[in-house]
């Protein structure tokens, strides 16, 4: 089939499924609701939809890729021992022997962060909810709700939007997983799947453990494994909208992340005689000030050109102490540092250890103990990764055929569809033409990349791995409905308009990846 027509099948088919992904969507929130406020005897759980409870969640989303087609068999889809949901489309009637597809890769997590359910229903006036979604729009202050979100559409354009907790974070980015494979089946017999192999996830725990799905493929499920199973191109369905640049971006890279914990350990004594101990509150206050004065000064700190400098902040403290009248026992404190491309965690780990106010600490004769905290949690499926809070940036060249093909797609299914106004496109709107840009947060991509020096999973050279700093990773790439300055708030909302053409762009990806000159 010729390329336009493909082009046209697609978007055809993006439009008409819809109100399916749309009603997958608005069930993947709701869920939640049938649990946080029955009693755990009852079959309860106060924290279900988040990281490591996300068990309904998953189980009806891997109903609904066997109702929606999104399989040829229900036995295509199912758990990982990670908990991650799997589930493969590929074209078996196409000759091609499956060692010599291209194996492209889909990603999005399916936990959210807290709901905050009462600050949804006290800031809109009981008219959203974070479950529910639009209860009574009439009730909600509108000028109030676009001032706790980066961007809202104008009131006329609200039909549009979904509200709920996980709708841009990235329940979206599932639900056009589902929606997008479920079209290269039908669209198989055209080509859609022709020389590739789709593998889709649905990762467990993103929000708490960044990349901890990918980070179990890659540590033990990809070493020994064939190439039908090592990834090309890796597509993340993270939401790509950002308030102020456009809709939809093509995000071609991220920095990366990790936790830095700073115990500091005194001696307690009673508040009216400080003398008798050594206070670790303030001596650790003084760590987080220096800290911070030396991040302010970037003082240590690379910057990238296009992925942005590194950056550190204080994200989580504890205080073991006796009373409020008293010198504490203990502080435990934690750096969430963000790595740009140059940055080691070794060297942020050895920047904070040279602090003043840690010599001084130890100098007066308390300890101070500066490590990476590993993740301990047990995923829902009762699996521990226990691995260290390291997850590394990554960067796809713009030139790489992941990012080609992804443009290609984007001009193929979207452009033709968006109508700009007079005066070109505003704000957090639908551009025309593909915008290629970066996250500024985390996603699952920084699971996949691993040492440079790492020889436990063959990589042929076709499959053109990259190498960004001291790490390689398949080539990456983002796009998602959601616009990022609204993740994580009161308000959340997707654009329905976004997901209908993200589905189309994953649909298709396959087909002008397979087509591009290696």
């Amino acid at each position: 089939m010729a390329p336009d027509t493909l082009d046209q099948q697609i978007a055809s088919l993006a439009a008409r499924d819809l109100p399916l992904a749309t009603r997958i969507l608005r069930e993947a929130i709701r869920i939640p609701a049938d649990f946080v406020d029955k009693p755990v005897e009852q079959g309860g759980d106060p924290l279900c939809g988040l990281s490591n409870h996300e068990g309904p969640r998953m189980e009806y989303l891997k109903r609904m890729v066997v109702e929606a087609g999104a399989v040829r068999r229900p036995e295509d889809v199912d758990f990982d021992a990670y908990g991650n949901l799997v589930w493969a489309v590929q074209d078996e009637a196409d000759g091609i022997p499956a060692k010599a597809k291209k194996v492209i890769y889909l990603d999005g997590h399916a936990d959210t962060v807290r709901a905050l359910r009462s600050d949804w229903r006290d800031k809109t006036n009981g008219g959203i909810d974070a479950y529910d979604g639009v209860v009574d729009l009439g009730r909600v202050d509108r000028d109030v709700l676009r001032g706790l979100l980066g961007y809202l559409p104008p009131d006329e354009e609200w039909g549009h939007l979904l509200f709920g907790r996980g709708s841009a974070d990235q329940l979206a980015g599932v639900v056009s997983q589902i929606v997008a494979t479920r079209i290269l089946l039908e669209l198989a017999p055209l080509g859609a799947l022709r020389g590739v192999i789709v593998r889709s996830y649905a990762t467990a725990a993103e929000e708490d453990n960044d990349g901890g799905g990918p980070l179990h493929l890659v540590g033990h499920v990809l070493p020994g494994a064939g190439p039908e199973r090592v990834p090309d191109v890796v597509i993340l369905t993270e939401g790509t909208g950002d308030a102020n640049k456009g809709a939809l971006g093509i995000y071609r890279g991220q920095r990366g992340r990790m936790q830095i914990e700073v115990v500091v350990t005194g001696r307690s004594c009673h508040g009216s005689m400080p003398w008798e101990g050594l206070n670790p509150f303030e001596h650790g206050g003084a760590i987080v000030a220096e800290a911070a004065r030396r991040y302010d000064a970037r003082d240590g700190f690379l910057d990238h050109p296009f992925l942005g400098h590194g950056t550190r902040t204080a994200s989580w403290a504890k205080l073991d102490t006796p009373s409020d009248c008293a010198v504490p026992e203990k502080l435990t404190l934690r750096f969430d540092r963000r790595l740009t491309l140059g940055e080691t965690p070794e060297q942020a780990l050895k920047d904070v250890e040279a602090l003043d106010a840690v010599r001084v600490a130890r100098a007066a004769g308390l300890k101070v103990e500066i490590a990476v905290p590993p993740y301990r949690e047990k995923t829902w499926r009762g699996y521990l990764a226990d691995n260290p809070q390291i997850y590394r940036g990554w960067l796809t060249p713009e030139d790489h055929p992941a990012i080609r093909a992804a443009v290609a797609a984007y001009r193929g299914v979207v452009s033709p569809h968006v109508v700009e106004p007079a005066g070109g496109a505003q704000k957090a709107t639908l551009r025309r033409e593909p915008r290629v840009d970066r996250w500024i947060f985390s996603t699952d991509g920084v699971g996949f990349p691993i040492p440079v020096s790492e020889t436990r999973i063959a990589v042929p050279d076709s499959k053109r791995w990259i190498v960004s700093g001291d790490v390689k990773h398949p080539a990456m790439f983002g796009i998602g409905a959601g616009v990022e300055q609204n993740t994580h708030r009161v308000g959340e909302n997707v654009d329905l308009r976004e997901l209908q053409h993200a589905i189309a762009v994953i649909a298709r990806f396959p087909s002008a990846f397979a087509a591009i000159p290696q």
